[in-house]
């Protein structure tokens, strides 16, 4: 996987790494290899990711992390896997911005790394890159199951659980 970071926010001192780690375990738990693609990453702080939120969402306020297909690779069912991008002349996967500012206190928040955390919101990013959504039921379980399940191949634990191992709300 070809990973292009740009870094405005000097904090993000391992985002490339992060980066490569996030995606390429991502495509590679679904099937597809990836040093064939490209994903580009702007790293980025909260005062930026708002005005990307709200020129691209209507949102004026900071989030976590967006992310803009190159492609509509999207499931036409509910709970359906995406159409997967074949290896062809444009390669590029699509954007992803994520912010440290909301990144960081997420983290703080959940007692979790801030190095775990962001490996996490950029395996979301590229899901979503990949067609993967979570705005209908199945959608969501589809997704959230496999952001769980390549996060514990990283050994990072399960995000949508609580220390007692029920699912967080």
């Amino acid at each position: 996987m070809t990973v292009d970071c740009m870094v405005e926010d000097p904090r993000w001192a391992a985002i490339e790494d992060l980066a490569q780690v996030a995606t390429d375990a991502t495509l590679t738990r679904l099937g597809l290899e990836p040093s064939v693609f490209e994903v580009s990453v702007l790293a980025c702080n909260d005062a930026r990711i708002a005005v990307l939120n709200e020129d691209f969402r209507g949102k004026p306020r900071p989030t976590n992390v967006l992310s803009w297909p190159s492609a509509e690779r999207g499931a036409a069912m509910d709970g359906e896997m995406p159409v997967m991008p074949q290896f062809g002349p444009d390669n590029e996967l699509g954007d992803i911005a994520i912010a440290y500012d909301t990144c960081a206190r997420e983290a703080a928040e959940a007692g979790k790394t801030i190095g775990d955390h962001t490996i996490h919101l950029l395996i979301h990013g590229t899901l979503h890159l990949l067609g993967f959504d979570h705005e209908r039921d199945r959608d969501a379980t589809l997704m959230e199951g496999l952001e769980t399940e390549i996060l514990g191949k990283l050994g990072i634990a399960d995000p949508y659980r609580n220390d007692t191992g029920h699912q967080a709300s």
